[in-house]
């Protein structure tokens, strides 16, 4: 299954929208709040559309169904990749994970063959590109693009080859990145920088433990990845950093994890105008 990368069709209004993670609730009253309409506008999600939420299963056929229709295109989150673990076998479920439901329904291999070929990059516009946790300063957005697509192609493959490449892009420790990087060593990296990364070093060396605010304190040498500045043609919109509470927004780069799934905000941005809507 291809992913389209450009879209042709003029829509009325464009979203993109933070974390889901399961909360079909809030999903459902984010788009009541703008109006929806999915014959005419568009949205893009930010990944992590199951997990912690009341209704991961209901999420995800709601996801798929506005994805099958023209409506909608997510890229995929951590917690979507290790959903697809999960369901390979590779990974124990996490009852915190509240995603027993969807390995129970009738039409789980169906949601999850379809969630598996979904991309890790996506440019909602001219102006924007969307991954789940960003991009690192020491790659550019062209090369992003190239190794996104390296692991879309597969994580989307037979299903002899998901098995075999799954258990490898999971590790507590985080692979320094060479450009000479090959096989699973680098599908890991890859994974793990535009679905994991909060803090890195100038050179990309990521950290995994700290999840906190921009006011606590950080390992030393480490600085989340969106301060070391590099100038881009897109500005790049992620999610995935609940603490942020979406506040993050620069020129560069707009956060978009409302930490909905904590009690916080289900947020969705406006990509004509930049109105952020809220609930």
């Amino acid at each position: 299954m291809k992913q389209k990368e450009k879209d042709s069709k003029t829509y009325r209004h464009q979203y993109i929208i933070g974390d889901l993670q399961g909360c079909f609730a809030a999903f459902s009253a984010l788009l009541a709040k703008i109006e929806f309409d999915e014959t005419q506008d568009k949205l893009w999600l930010a990944g992590d559309i199951v997990a912690r939420g009341e209704d991961s299963l209901a999420t995800l056929r709601e996801v798929k169904r506005l994805s099958d229709v023209g409506a909608l295109t997510t890229v995929l989150g951590n917690h979507d990749i290790t959903l697809i673990a999960v369901w390979r076998g590779v990974l124990p479920a996490k009852p915190k994970d509240k995603t027993a439901e969807i390995f129970a329904a009738e039409d789980c291999d169906e949601l999850l063959n379809w969630l598996r070929c979904q991309p890790l990059l996506v440019y909602p516009d001219a102006h924007s590109v969307l991954t789940h946790a960003g991009i690192p300063p020491h790659w550019t957005t062209k090369d992003t693009k190239k190794y996104a697509k390296l692991l879309q192609s597969h994580l989307s493959g037979d299903l002899k080859s998901l098995d075999k490449l799954l258990p490898q892009l999971y590790s507590k420790t985080a692979d320094v990145w060479r450009d000479d990087l090959r096989g699973a060593t680098k599908l890991r990296a890859i994974a793990n920088y535009l679905t994991r990364m909060r803090l890195c070093t100038a050179d990309g060396q990521l950290e995994f433990s700290f999840k906190e605010s921009l006011s606590d304190k950080m390992p030393k040498d480490f600085r989340p990845w969106f301060s070391w500045v590099v100038p881009r043609k897109r500005r790049i919109f992620f999610g995935h950093w609940a603490a942020l509470k979406a506040q993050v927004a620069t020129p560069f780069v707009r956060s978009l994890d409302g930490g909905c799934v904590w009690g916080g905000e289900l947020v969705a941005y406006r990509l004509e105008d930049g109105a952020v809507i809220s609930v």
